[in-house]
């Protein structure tokens, strides 16, 4: 006689479709992606193809663009949440629990995982036990893909297209996680020249730049120089919680700064975009001009997340 409160068979890990990183995107999921949040966001699909699942976001970094998009795609994708946004402290990590055993546990509540982490390649550990999908919210100065996505879905929309472009990265790209999965997701398309600037001590690191075509990447610290032939300026901040000591911050602190000045030397059709928060990085006189597309990009992380969540958790 079978036993009625036995559990369901557990979830394969052959059929989880897991986001960790950048080099999951190859063009055809990028392009898949990219068309399902343009529906989203012309409200011309399903309006809750996610009713009765369960979303939980788990954030061991401060969070706001990424943890409240996650959020209000899950609830206007039909879906619900649970979160904890402070869970190095509000979770059994405080404890000493592994995150391992955390997501083992999640696995159990909830339909998909949402998880942002100071340590690079914690989410990959993390999708290794996971029994629902676990989708990457950044891992310290890792990757950040479907910020990437975003960035991607953001510069199509304003330009046209995703390929020919030549884009500069400037700031800190040695631990700019959202530079570094941006990096190899326009790497994809044809035609894409990458313009690095930065410091010397700050550059993309070579685990990012073996993967990209070198004729096709140039590195620079010169940043007036470079703006001038830019389609596109992705400025990042100087993240002062990836340095050692405050005084290794301090050096580099405001050393590209995105002034009405610097404006007047990128070209007119060109776009602005920053991932944000931006902490002095871009004078707020920019925000006028109308090529300075960041909030329109935070505001596009809505339909990339839309998108995602779907494409992870409806089978």
């Amino acid at each position: 006689m079978r036993d009625t409160l036995s559990a369901s068979p557990a979830r394969t890990q052959v059929s989880l479709r897991h986001l960790t990183g950048p080099n999951q995107l190859d063009v055809s999921l990028i392009e898949k992606l990219l068309e399902v949040a343009a529906a989203f966001e012309r409200a011309d699909s399903d309006t809750a193809p996610l009713r009765g699942k369960l979303l939980a976001t788990l954030f061991y970094e401060p969070s706001t663009r990424t943890r409240f998009s996650f959020e209000a795609a899950m609830y206007r994708l039909g879906g619900q949440v649970l979160s904890a946004q402070d869970a190095a402290r509000a979770s059994s990590a405080a404890k000493g629990e592994s995150l391992e055993d955390t997501i083992r546990i999640i696995s159990g509540y909830a339909d998909a995982i949402v998880l942002r982490h100071p340590e690079p390649g914690a989410v990959d550990r993390a999708a290794r036990v996971g029994q629902v999908p676990v989708i990457s919210a950044g891992d310290g100065a890792g990757h950040h893909p479907t910020q990437s996505l975003l960035d991607l879905y953001t510069i199509k929309k304003e330009l046209g297209r995703l390929d020919h472009l030549r884009v500069g990265l400037a700031g800190d790209l040695r631990y700019g996680r959202t530079a570094r999965s941006l990096a190899l997701l326009l790497s994809r398309f044809p035609g894409n020249e990458l313009v690095m600037i930065s410091p010397l001590q700050l550059r993309m690191g070579g685990d990012v730049i073996d993967q990209l075509q070198r004729e096709r990447v140039v590195e620079t610290d010169d940043f007036n120089a470079a703006i001038a032939g830019l389609d596109v300026l992705y400025q990042t901040r100087i993240q002062a919680e990836r340095f050692a000591s405050s005084d290794e911050y301090q050096r580099y602190r405001g050393v590209y700064v995105v002034t009405p000045d610097a404006m007047q030397r990128l070209p007119e059709h060109a776009i602005l975009m920053h991932p944000l928060p931006r902490v002095g990085e871009i004078d707020p006189v920019v925000d006028a001009d109308p090529r300075a597309a960041y909030f329109r990009q935070a505001r596009n992380g809505l339909w990339t997340r839309m998108a995602v969540l779907q494409w992870a958790m409806e089978r």
